[in-house]
């Protein structure tokens, strides 16, 4: 029998309170803590994120408001994320917090405002890969984006929350993500 007297959490630990995991910036930060980028070999993803009032933000530069904090999603292609991805992306905007479908085809970024998210509220989200498209599902909304590849991921890996753009998160936020 092992015991492990001072083992570690490697990775984001859940708050076994739920199933869900939290994720963690910090003020001043873009990335999560234990930013783990795992491996990701499925055709598609589905989960659920709960946002709460510390997602409420106000950025230095007012025009900083609109750009977008990345939620949740994979790399494409057998490439590294800013060359083919797909996740939802998120930002606090005009008393809302907006919902955008968020990809990199090719090198080129787009991305498309799905719809907003209530705070404290489990929300439902989906990305499948479909020929050459990206299929995401927002309050049963299936929205089309385009894909540089067909076929599976290829050698790809997990996308976790990113805040940012230009600035780092103002104050710590914190994101709750159950995979369905």
């Amino acid at each position: 029998m092992t015991v492990c007297a001072s083992c570690d959490w490697l990775g984001n630990s859940p708050s076994f309170g739920d199933d869900f995991i939290t994720y963690t910036i910090r003020a001043g930060e873009h990335e999560v803590q234990n930013n783990l980028n795992a491996p990701f070999t499925s055709s598609s993803m589905r989960f659920q994120a709960l946002f709460d009032s510390s997602c409420i933000y106000q950025n230095k530069l007012p025009e900083n408001q609109n750009d977008i904090n990345k939620l949740y999603g994979f790399s494409d292609c057998s490439s590294q994320h800013q060359q083919n991805s797909a996740r939802f992306g998120w930002n606090w905007r005009e008393g809302a917090l907006r919902i955008y479908a968020y990809i990199y085809v090719n090198g080129q970024r787009t991305e498309k405002e799905l719809g907003t998210a209530e705070l404290n509220e489990p929300t439902s989200f989906k990305i499948a890969l479909q020929d050459n498209n990206y299929l995401f599902t927002f309050r049963g909304v299936e929205t089309a984006m385009p894909r540089h590849c067909s076929g599976g991921v290829g050698i790809a890996y997990k996308l976790l929350p990113y805040f940012g753009g230009d600035e780092p998160a103002p104050k710590e936020i914190k994101i709750k993500i159950r995979n369905l």
